[in-house]
């Protein structure tokens, strides 16, 4: 064998005889690959998925709380009367959290319920006073018209004999029914052929003597059938 095959083969020998993490050793210097450096990057300044999806979470409760918060607000406004903004309501909920939000729906739902209950009250107060303002002067004509017996009214002795079977010659007088009223028992249709207005009972006795004379004139004593006769 000629010396220079010999001095390749005891190179080759020494190089397999090197240890197995020399050769690896020399490997590691190499800059790490593109690939290796992107894995290994850190996600710091980005929102992790689970982040994202609370984020997005929160962002359609208060999408869907907002308005209904707005909505209760104007009704609770319309019943009391009162002036509502829809912008400023915006700009008042803007930045509220869905808790927030959740809490500000269940003190506006009360409030709308307490709102509708004063107007409530208050419809009912109107129409009591209103009832009692249409029944005073009702109340008052009748009371007044007994006074009229003091005028010394008198009519003529037919007329005063069909009054006192009628009524007992009180020009106040009205019947159970509220039909007939006044010294002559008129109702509202006779009362206004002879000329009559209001009511028959509120009239001066004077006045009902006259009607009355008009009336027995034209018809006689057939307008009181079982006083007249």
């Amino acid at each position: 064998m000629r010396p220079t095959t010999t001095t390749a083969l005891a190179l080759a020998c020494a190089a397999l005889a090197l240890p197995a993490g020399v050769a690896l050793a020399a490997t590691n210097d190499d800059p790490p690959s593109p690939d290796v450096s992107a894995l290994a990057a850190p996600f710091a300044g980005h929102l992790t998925m689970n982040a994202q999806m609370r984020a997005e979470r929160r962002q359609v409760l208060v999408e869907r709380f907002t308005p209904r918060v707005i909505r209760i607000e104007r009704r609770t406004a319309r019943v009391k009367g009162a002036h509502f903004s829809r912008r400023d309501q915006e700009r008042r909920l803007a930045g509220r959290t869905p808790a927030q939000l959740r809490h500000e729906l269940r003190s506006s739902r009360r409030e709308l319920h307490r709102a509708r209950r004063a107007a409530a009250k208050r419809r009912a107060a109107r129409r009591r006073a209103a009832a009692a303002a249409t029944a005073a002067p009702a109340a008052t004509a009748v009371t007044a018209a007994p006074a009229a017996t003091t005028t010394g009214a008198t009519a003529p002795p037919h007329l005063e004999s069909i009054a006192a079977c009628e009524s007992g010659g009180n020009p106040g007088a009205v019947d159970a029914s509220g039909t007939y009223r006044g010294k002559y028992q008129f109702d509202m249709g006779t009362w206004a052929s002879v000329g009559g207005t209001g009511d028959p009972a509120a009239a001066s006795e004077a006045e009902q003597d006259a009607r009355a004379a008009q009336l027995y004139s034209q018809s006689g004593s057939s307008p009181w059938p079982v006083c007249g006769g």
